[in-house]
């Protein structure tokens, strides 16, 4: 009986991600609002999508970041609420493109998109959120923050490229991997952490200091995404296995291919060269990262980047904000969804 207490405090123990969601419960609230109002169109269409893809259940992460890394550096006024909407819509933005490159079906357990109304209403909504990003970057008025955020969409857009360069590659190094989860993901958690310091005409080493953090997060969510694909039973707005069915290589692909004996590579190699991947495919990956300890692999990789992301933030002044985004960088490693 005992031990089930345990078990059960530990389940219901305040994750860093739980605590900094209720810190700033009343600004998220504030970010909606103001998104909302920012994208309201005399298009009927635009509405009902940008309402279905602002209702999709996503972890507003981003916008968490712009708004602890404004408190941390005491940032006073309204400008952190309009660029944590600007940050997520850059955000959402990426993932109406991603859907349609991709040819995904469902994100976070809905259906996308693309299926609902198709590829290129879902290509011009997600310019539509990139041109009110803009709007808004103007109306803050600040030259700095206009280019890292301008610099911040060119870079996402690389990435994309980039991992379309180098699709179906299982002999693809971490080097390149690495290269893109920089671009494609990082980069924006960089910029959104950045922000703040902007906003607070901080130094150039405070601001750099909450790039590196923000960077280092975006690399360690990435990786701990990838392990998600590969070793759940159950992921919340993710299938499992949809990553190996739409082909991506990811980091545990990548180390297994290194572990692999000659067979086994061939093996590998057959899978992700071939259009379609089924699900007794699936479960013979499964087994070989399972054989050779994959995901353990993985874990450690992630761990060195939440080691340089929490000691980014040492040059702060102690607070619980700071304690929240130093824990948060850990538990991230063994997110469950």
């Amino acid at each position: 009986m005992k031990n089930n207490i345990v078990q059960l405090e530990k389940f219901q123990k305040k994750t860093p991600y739980d605590s900094l969601k209720e810190i700033f419960n009343n600004d998220l609230d504030k970010v909606e609002d103001f998104t909302k109002l920012k994208l309201s169109s005399a298009v009927n269409l635009i509405d009902q999508m940008a309402s279905y893809q602002l209702n999709s259940g996503g972890k507003r992460l981003r916008s968490i970041l712009t708004l602890a890394s404004s408190k941390i550096t005491e940032y006073r006024g309204e400008h952190n609420i309009h660029l944590a909407a600007c940050v997520e819509l850059i955000h959402s933005a990426t993932l109406l493109h991603d859907d349609v490159i991709d040819n995904s079906t469902v994100r976070r357990g809905k259906k996308t998109s693309n299926v609902i109304w198709g590829n290129q209403p879902s290509i011009l909504v997600g310019d539509y959120f990139l041109s009110r990003c803009f709007e808004i970057m103007v109306d803050v008025g600040s030259l700095e923050i206009l280019k890292l955020l301008s610099n911040v969409s060119a870079e996402i857009a690389q990435g994309e490229v980039l991992q379309l360069q180098h699709k179906n590659e299982v002999d693809m190094t971490e080097q390149v991997y690495l290269n893109i989860v920089t671009q494609k993901t990082a980069s924006l958690f960089g910029a959104a952490m950045k922000v703040g310091g902007c906003l607070a005409n901080k130094s150039e080493n405070e601001k750099k200091a909450l790039q590196s953090y923000g960077v280092n997060l975006g690399i360690v969510f990435q990786i701990s995404d990838d392990i998600l694909d590969y070793n759940s039973t159950k992921a919340f707005g993710k299938n499992i296995g949809n990553d190996f069915y739409e082909g991506k290589i990811t980091l545990p692909i990548i180390i297994l291919f290194q572990k692999s004996n000659e067979i086994e590579r061939e093996q590998i190699k057959k899978y992700f060269a071939q259009k379609i991947r089924i699900e007794k495919e699936l479960n013979q990956i499964l087994l070989l990262i399972k054989k050779y300890d994959v995901i353990t692999i993985c874990k450690k990789r992630a761990e060195y980047f939440s080691n340089v992301s929490s000691d980014s933030l040492n040059i702060f002044k102690d607070s619980d904000i700071r304690k929240n985004l130093q824990e948060l960088s850990f538990y991230l490693i063994n997110r469950t969804n």
